[in-house]
């Protein structure tokens, strides 16, 4: 059984050609090239034609899969095949499942882009266009794509700068210079906020309990944050902090727990409650520092997704998980670039909305939780292993200094 396949791009230098050729000889498939044309500079691509030789049909079809979502393309695309979702919330069982890569489909006899890229989402064809529908979105009668073979998607390629993700890449270590990846990033923000980028943070507790407060609010308060994703525990521990000048009970000045400091956090929430929410509790001139306050007195869309373990929680905190997702969605639509910051199922949550072009740093002290992400499917996600506290404030620092030099 043969077919023949196209995969165009930086195939060498960004290291597609061998993962195309790897996949091929692990099946215990063959391949012919027929076609390679190797781009002479930095701007001009490759282009290789190759015929996939199968021992049998279902060999051929998983191959065929396998190498369609690593950005290969039949040679001789056929029309888009289009199903009627039979009910809301349900699609065809042969339907497409998404990758978060950048992805066309031929329809109309020409290759269209699909817009709204996320995992785990179908195709469905709009009036103006494809694009992504998480099943839960999808209505009766909205025509679904079926046809794989009609698909071809774009995975990142290799950077080919010498930057962060450059220095970066490859296995997670904590063996790499914090103050390195921390100049990089400064870099990057610094050119986000000169082009019009925007910077998402997905924070978790930790930032607080580290002493990373003072330096996330800062990198809001100068404009390098247009998004903030995190839970309930967040905003509980920072307001803490500034009421009681503890985080879950313990001195941020001395390290030492408070006599009876496991109550604060409950003081925090119900002193918020009763001023029925953060942004009355500033108004009325409770808080007066910290991520949240500048957060909401700098208008920086932001979300809290509850979970089961809230305490409170507190009233701006979503408990309606779909309703977060729509939030968080919402909020990373267009983001260039997200800083996950310790928060392991918020990441992981945020990862699956991003497309892969969005640059994604995970700052974690554990390396598991940047492998956890990857493995879910969020690949351009790259890890610095440090101390969230010592990372924030090594960042807060070296973007005052670019700032005080510029």
């Amino acid at each position: 059984m043969t077919k023949r396949f196209v995969s165009e791009g930086h195939l060498i230098d960004s290291g597609i050609l061998p993962n195309i050729l790897n996949i091929i000889i692990e099946e215990g498939a063959e391949y012919h090239i027929s076609v390679f044309r190797i781009g002479k500079t930095n701007l001009e691509t490759s282009r290789i034609e190759f015929d996939l030789v199968c021992q049998d049909d279902e060999q051929l079809g998983d191959l065929t899969k396998k190498l369609l979502r690593i950005g290969c393309y039949e040679k001789g695309v056929t029309e888009s095949v289009m199903r009627p979702a039979p009910k809301d919330g349900a699609v065809p069982d042969d339907f497409y499942s998404t990758t978060n890569h950048r992805t066309e489909i031929f329809a109309e006899g020409r290759w269209r882009e699909v817009a709204d890229q996320r995992m785990d989402g179908v195709i469905v064809m709009m009036p103006d266009g494809p694009a992504v529908k998480l099943l839960r979105e999808v209505r009766e009668g909205d025509p679904i794509l079926c046809s794989p073979q009609s698909v071809r998607v774009f995975p990142p390629e290799r950077d080919r700068q010498t930057d962060i993700f450059g220095f970066m890449g490859g296995e997670v270590s904590s063996e790499r210079s914090v103050d390195v990846a921390v100049a990089q990033i400064a870099d990057d923000l610094l050119e986000a906020k000169q082009q019009g980028g925007k910077v998402v943070v997905v924070a978790g507790p930790v930032v607080v309990h580290t002493g990373g407060a003072s330096a996330l609010s800062s990198l809001i308060r100068e404009g390098f944050v247009h998004g903030l994703l995190a839970g309930n525990a967040l905003a509980v521990h920072d307001i803490e902090s500034v009421f009681f000048g503890t985080s879950l009970g313990v001195d941020q000045r001395t390290g030492r727990p408070t006599h009876e400091g496991h109550r604060n956090h409950i003081r925090a929430i119900n002193r918020i409650r009763t001023y029925g929410s953060i942004a009355a509790a500033i108004e009325g001139g409770e808080i007066d520092h910290g991520i949240m306050y500048e957060t909401i007195s700098n208008r920086i869309p932001y979300s809290l997704a509850g979970s089961i373990r809230d305490d409170g929680p507190l009233p701006e905190t979503e408990m309606d998980m779909v309703a977060a997702q729509r939030q968080y969605a919402g909020i990373v639509k267009g983001a260039t670039m997200v800083l996950m910051l310790s928060s392991m199922l918020h990441s992981i949550g945020t990862g699956n909305m991003l497309p892969s072009s969005v640059r994604t740093v995970c700052v974690d002290i554990n390396p598991a939780v940047v492998t956890k992400l990857a493995d879910r499917g969020s690949s351009q996600a790259l890890g610095i292993v440090s101390d969230v506290g010592f990372f924030l404030r090594a960042l807060s620092a070296k973007l005052t200094t670019s700032l005080t030099h510029a």
